[in-house]
């Protein structure tokens, strides 16, 4: 009897470190997090949440390898929890091992297809592998089943952009609008493609529309040079005298 009350108070203080933990974590105080995880450990062997927990707090602190090797103890132990894939791909892609970042990204949308932030950083990894085309294919596709997902909106935009797809862009743009009125980027981005595709006046007409709601913008200065510029270089209408 006084051996099993000594086992349920060695779990019940590493729940409670656990849970101090989970708060540092929140917190982003991942070096107490850290300690914390760790003395859970220490009275339970057979812990995924603190090995995930320290995944977590060592991928803060770009320590990806520690990272990696507690969320594979984490994962032996509960093989079926999306979270732990979805870190292991945040490390490999910041360790630059971009085909195991794709295999856990995929691995983590498996066990849950709904996961939005996922499938994001999935098509961000197939971007920075310069695999455009699959990374469109990817926010179409949560565009497509996700319609409130303003997120995927905007990388969409902003890697059309990128490849001079100004056309396509600037749609996407119109929806995020529609979407999301308040997101005023969106009429800089508009301004932009209108501006690249040789629509001086349309695009005078979205910088102002941007600046008038975002008067303290950081390029404010920059934006207003370049509208003058557009306003000097706009044809002179001729007027006639009608006789």
């Amino acid at each position: 009897m006084e051996n099993k009350l000594k086992a349920e108070n060695i779990l019940n203080a590493a729940e409670q470190f656990s849970v101090t933990a989970e708060e540092f974590l929140y917190n982003n105080n991942n070096k107490e997090a850290v300690k914390c995880y760790l003395n859970s450990v220490l009275l339970k062997r057979l812990n995924p949440q603190a090995f995930k927990g320290l995944g977590k707090a060592y991928r803060s602190m770009k320590k990806f390898d520690k990272a990696i090797s507690y969320l594979e103890k984490a994962k032996e132990i509960t093989p079926f929890d999306e979270e732990i894939y979805s870190e292991l791909g945040i490390c490999y892609l910041g360790k630059g091992i971009f085909c195991k970042a794709v295999k856990s990204f995929i691995q983590a949308i498996k066990l849950n297809p709904n996961n939005t932030d996922t499938q994001i950083q999935l098509a961000v990894t197939h971007e920075i592998m310069e695999e455009e085309d699959m990374a469109i294919r990817i926010y179409q596709k949560i565009m497509e089943t996700n319609p409130d997902c303003e997120k995927a909106y905007i990388q969409k935009a902003s890697l059309l952009m990128q490849l001079d797809m100004y056309d396509e862009a600037r749609d996407v743009f119109y929806d995020i609008l529609s979407l999301n009125p308040k997101y005023y980027r969106s009429y800089l981005g508009i301004a932009i493609c209108y501006d690249k595709t040789g629509e001086q006046s349309k695009a005078r007409r979205y910088y102002k529309k941007f600046l008038t709601l975002m008067p303290d913008a950081p390029n404010r200065n920059s934006i207003l040079t370049r509208m003058e510029k557009i306003r000097k270089e706009k044809p002179q209408t001729v007027l006639k005298l009608v006789r």
